[in-house]
C-alpha cells in the first residue's frame, strides 16, 4: 500500500507541510452519522472557537449529552436560539432529526456506502449542502480521498501555497480541483495538512 506521506511529498509545494506537520493515519473506523451531521451543521460558517462553544451549549439541552432526535424535534426554536443557533440552523438540525427518524437511518451502517451515494442521500435534507457532507465524509466516515473545494480555509490555503492570482470562482474551482487531482487517493490527508498549516485545526 502506498504511504500517504510518500505520495503527497511528490507535490513539492505540499512537501514542507508533510515534513513538518504530524497527521494521524485515517483509522478506517467511523463515527455515528446522525450526531456527526448535526455537529457539521452547527459548525457551518463559524470560527472553530465559536462553534465549539455553541455546540457544547447545544448538547447541554439533552440529559445524556446526545442530541436525541425525538427530543430535538420537540424542542422549541427559542431554546435552540438561546444556546446560539441561528434561526436557519435551528430549522436545519430539526430537519436532520426528522429525516433520520422518517428514513429509519439512526442505526444505518454507512461504512460500505460510496461517497457519491452518501452525498446524494444527505443533501436531500434542508440545510445540508456539499460542504457539510464533505466534512462528514472526512471526519466521521474517514474517507481518505475527499476534496472539499468549497471549504474557505482550503481555498485560501491553496491560493497562498500555490501563489494563485485572483480569478472568477468557477475558474478557481476548476484550478483547485486540478491541483488536488495529483493528491488522489489521499486528498483528505492533503486537506488535513492544509487545515493544520493555515488554521491550526485538526479534524
Amino acid at each position: 500500500m502506498i504511504d500517504f506521506k510518500i505520495h503527497l511529498s511528490k507535490d513539492l509545494i505540499l512537501k514542507p507541510l508533510v515534513d513538518n506537520i504530524t497527521i494521524e493515519p485515517i483509522a478506517g473506523t467511523s463515527k455515528p452519522v446522525y450526531p456527526a451531521l448535526i455537529k457539521s451543521i452547527i459548525f457551518q460558517q463559524l470560527s472553530v472557537k465559536a462553534a465549539r462553544t455553541i455546540y457544547h451549549r447545544f448538547l447541554m439541552l439533552f440529559p445524556s449529552g446526545y442530541p436525541d432526535p425525538f427530543i430535538l424535534i420537540a424542542l422549541p426554536a427559542t431554546q435552540l436560539r438561546k444556546v446560539g443557533l441561528s434561526r436557519p440552523k435551528s430549522s436545519y438540525v430539526k430537519a436532520v432529526a426528522e429525516f433520520f427518524i422518517q428514513e429509519n437511518y439512526l442505526q444505518k451502517d454507512w461504512t460500505q456506502e460510496p461517497s457519491e451515494s452518501i452525498m446524494d442521500t444527505l443533501t436531500q435534507i434542508k440545510g445540508v449542502g456539499i460542504w457539510t457532507v464533505h466534512m462528514l465524509l472526512i471526519s466521521a466516515l474517514q474517507h481518505p480521498d475527499i476534496f472539499p473545494v468549497h471549504d474557505h480555509s482550503i481555498r485560501k490555503g491553496m491560493q497562498t501555497l500555490y501563489d494563485l492570482p485572483p480569478m472568477p470562482k468557477k475558474i478557481m474551482d476548476n484550478h483547485l480541483v486540478s491541483i488536488a487531482s495529483r493528491w488522489t487517493p489521499f486528498r483528505s490527508y492533503a486537506c488535513k495538512y492544509i487545515w493544520a498549516w493555515k488554521d491550526n485545526v485538526f479534524i
